[in-house]
């Protein structure tokens, strides 16, 4: 353990992170216009109180249609996810691709970027956009009054139920031409339709409900811009969920060093491989545990991640 503590604390991740791009790469290119959900995440027992260490914070591109890691990069220390997306984007080929971001996200500049690589968006607008998401609230709510008569949109809805709930989501999505003149909207680049999205959730003891706003660069197909963003979601399910419970990444103190981020990609790459294996139907935790123990099974699941 201390041989292994000892190298990947000097381990340069940069470079770590180039060879596995160079794997990943052929799947980004070959895929099509699939979805590639965004988001940052705080390993939060990589702090270090005696030397002054916040905890590691990365920020992670997650391939969901084969549940897949593309890319990660650290968040720079007094620092945000605002300038770790566009390195992020620099080290991927998106284009042909979806990239769906979080409220964090939804920046100008990020819109521009995403435009430039041929890739489309979807970035939620919230309040840190005060004046745009007041406009497009006002907007939808005197729309949805009048039930959208006589305006240009599109709308779909679904129910899903599934471990004791039940979710009843609607989307509205609205080319922009129709929303008339709203805040600076001239520099969202490629920005084409406003979306709305309601959820109402039924818990065996309570109903919560959503609504939410998003900015996106696809037409106004509220089906497809649903699928989309309900997608997003699968970089929490597939991801970070199994890193914290799972792996329990939040425990780990792994932190001197070049430790903590090198090992978060190798968890993440783990995770990634191991999903690749589908000859048995086990979790990701019984195939880590039989890949530990069983020699076979382990070069299956190198092989398998290979052969994908």
């Amino acid at each position: 353990a201390d041989t292994y503590h000892r190298l990947f604390e000097r381990l340069n991740p940069e470079a770590l992170e180039r060879c596995f791009l160079g794997w990943v790469k052929q799947i980004v290119a070959g895929s099509g216009a699939q979805v590639i959900p965004i988001d940052g995440k705080t390993i939060n027992g990589s702090y270090d109180r005696h030397h002054q260490q916040s905890a590691l914070h990365v920020v992670t591109a997650w391939a969901s249609e084969h549940r897949l890691l593309l890319g990660q990069v650290k968040v720079a220390s007094k620092s945000n996810e605002i300038t770790a997306i566009p390195a992020l984007l620099k080290l991927l080929d998106i284009s042909g691709c979806i990239i769906t971001l979080d409220a964090m996200g939804t920046q100008k500049e990020i819109a521009r970027d995403i435009i430039d690589y041929k890739a489309d968006y979807v970035l939620c607008l919230k309040a840190n956009h005060p004046i745009l998401w007041a406009q497009v609230k006002a907007w939808f709510e005197q729309a949805e009054a009048t039930h959208f008569v006589g305006l240009e949109h599109s709308h779909h809805q679904r129910v899903e139920s599934g471990h004791h709930r039940r979710e009843h989501r609607q989307v509205w999505a609205v080319p922009l031409c129709v929303m008339g003149n709203l805040h600076q909207i001239e520099q969202w680049a490629g920005l084409t339709t406003i979306v709305m999205v309601k959820r109402v959730r039924h818990l065996w003891n309570q109903v919560t409900r959503e609504v939410m706003f998003y900015l996106t660069s696809l037409t106004w197909d509220a089906a497809l811009i649903g699928r989309t963003i309900r997608t997003h979601w699968g970089i929490e399910n597939q991801l970070h969920w199994v890193l914290d419970v799972t792996w329990g990444e939040d425990k780990s103190r792994i932190r001197r060093g070049h430790g903590g981020e090198n090992m978060a990609l190798l968890r993440r790459l783990a995770i990634s491989v191991l999903n690749q294996e589908t000859s048995k139907k086990r979790s990701l935790k019984q195939k880590a545990k039989r890949a530990s123990m069983s020699p076979d099974y382990m070069l299956s699941v190198l092989a398998a991640a290979l052969v994908t």
